[in-house]
């Protein structure tokens, strides 16, 4: 097994380098790559070859997740042009946008207490739009190199991955 370990993600997979991948080639790719990689088929192999398989299937594991979330992809490329989102450690945004997240938790926790699964639906459609329209952003802001707006908007998607959490645990809790 030749492979180069300091290769990107997207080279990994015989993928062009951008925000946007194509789905089924992603998985083909990284399914002939696991066919290949996997610890199983070397099992008979010397153990150094049967750690060298394992790092590379756990390698491919991680770079075919990454390249599957836009989010993920957005920071991975983000990082592969030297930018670090620093997401646990920047706390600055925009107060429009923190306002409009106390206001999404606000609302949240009504519809949970009031037990009103509706809201809870409509909460989730309008934060899958939301998530829907940064992402657009998120691609145009790497398409034009403008890495202070791609590192917003990943920022950003951050907050609102975990409100579609809170909205989903919201609605598992009115389920039990």
């Amino acid at each position: 097994m030749t492979r180069n370990f300091n290769q990107n993600h997207f080279a990994l997979f015989g993928l062009p380098v951008s925000f946007d991948v194509d789905a089924g080639a992603l998985e083909r790719a990284y399914r002939e790559l696991q066919r290949e990689v996997h610890p199983d088929r070397h099992a008979q192999a010397t153990e150094a070859e049967q750690r060298i398989a394992a790092q590379w299937s756990t390698r491919s594991n991680e770079a075919y997740r990454i390249l599957q979330s836009p989010i993920a992809r957005g920071r991975y490329l983000l990082h592969l042009n030297g930018i670090d989102t620093a997401e646990e450690t920047d706390t600055a945004m925009p107060v429009a946008f923190l306002v409009s997240q106390m206001d999404w938790r606000e609302a949240v926790e009504s519809a949970r207490r009031a037990r009103d699964d509706a809201a809870l639906d409509r909460l989730g459609r309008e934060e899958r739009a939301l998530r829907a329209a940064l992402v657009g952003e998120l691609r145009d802001a790497l398409g034009r190199a403008d890495w202070p707006a791609a590192r917003l908007c990943v920022r950003k998607l951050r907050f609102i991955e975990k409100l579609a959490e809170e909205i989903d645990l919201a609605a598992e809790a009115l389920d039990t």
